[in-house]
């Protein structure tokens, strides 16, 4: 049952063209329904719309981005999500602003979730090394001679950093990314 504890919290999902639309919307979904303030936070600028896909290649939504990475604050998020999608964050890490915001996000010690094929952002931001990960199995061998230690489970966290495999496992994400939120408030 959804309450509005999360009242004043702030989320971004960081999504562009090719995001695996239930990675972005069943997290977007359910922080809403829980009182937080979702944007979506893009290479698109505000008011522009990304596609969304299902799988490799069926087309989904569009969706209108809130922010545009360049423009985003990243101390002003409590939280930031990166869906997968095979496209999605290799769109992303060919952007200096998208990883720039990642890093900067990352300085500030709150939460980062990560699904499917989104860890291969935080490669590209350095904040895989001597961390236990885990992602879309495609991208093992990339987190590993990244220095992550990959593991096979539903959903990881360590530290500040919490991973997840696939769609199938995003009850158990959205609940990690709930838990992450909830220890927040006061």
């Amino acid at each position: 049952m959804a309450t509005q504890e999360l009242v004043g919290k702030k989320v971004a999902i960081l999504a562009t063209d090719g995001v695996e639309q239930v990675e972005l919307t069943e997290p977007q979904n359910l922080l809403i329904e829980h009182g937080a303030t979702v944007h979506i936070v893009s290479l698109a600028r505000a008011g522009e719309q990304i596609q969304a896909v299902f799988g490799w290649s069926e087309l989904g939504d569009k969706f209108t981005v809130d922010k545009y990475v360049e423009e985003a604050n990243p101390d002003e998020y409590d939280l930031l999500v990166i869906p997968g999608g095979a496209w999605n964050p290799d769109f992303l890490r060919f952007s200096d602003e998208a990883i720039s915001f990642i890093k900067q996000f990352a300085q500030t010690g709150r939460p980062i979730a990560s699904i499917c094929h989104g860890p291969w952002t935080l490669i590209d931001a350095e904040l895989v090394k001597g961390k236990r990960i885990t992602s879309f199995p495609s991208i093992r061998k990339d987190l590993e001679n990244a220095g992550a230690t990959w593991v096979d489970q539903e959903v990881v966290v360590d530290g500040n950093i919490i991973t997840s495999r696939s769609p199938v496992d995003l009850p158990i994400f959205n609940e990690a990314i709930l838990n992450a939120l909830k220890s927040q408030v006061k």
